[in-house]
């Protein structure tokens, strides 16, 4: 029997991930991905470190609970860090991590796409709604 090193076993599992299959670990991750208050932390983080309190006005509309969530799942994935600084009061700093830094340029273009195309979104949405009557979507 061959023995194979560390570096060979994480090719090997990484090539048996396909997000097509509902049991496949990357579809957690695309999950996690496309959730917007992730995309919205990771953008905010983009400048470097931020304070919890600093995220939380930056995030329009985010509840305290919500915030506290998506910051530990972004932490479980290695996609940022929290730093404790002891002082009066205890300061809280997050920032990306070399992974979460790659992830960024991605979620960068996609955030710019919504904000560039959503003219052309709202008139479809108009034009949609006009002729089907029902604001939610197709049937």
């Amino acid at each position: 029997m061959a023995t194979t090193t560390a570096a060979q076993r994480r090719e090997a599992e990484r090539a048996g991930f396909d997000a097509y299959l509902a049991e496949c670990p990357a579809r957690q991750l695309l999950d996690r991905i496309g959730d917007k208050w992730v995309s919205l932390i990771v953008n905010a983080l983009a400048d470097g470190p931020r304070r919890y309190s600093e995220l939380r006005r930056r995030l329009a509309g985010v509840s305290e609970k919500m915030l506290t969530q998506t910051l530990r799942a972004l932490e479980r994935d290695g996609l940022l860090t929290r730093t404790v600084t002891p002082s009066v009061p205890v300061r809280v700093d997050y920032a990306l991590t070399p992974l979460g830094t790659g992830l960024l340029p991605l979620l960068t273009a996609i955030k710019g796409w919504a904000e560039q195309n959503m003219p052309e979104v709202l008139a479809h949405r108009e034009a949609w709604d006009a002729v089907d009557g029902v604001a939610d979507g197709p049937a």
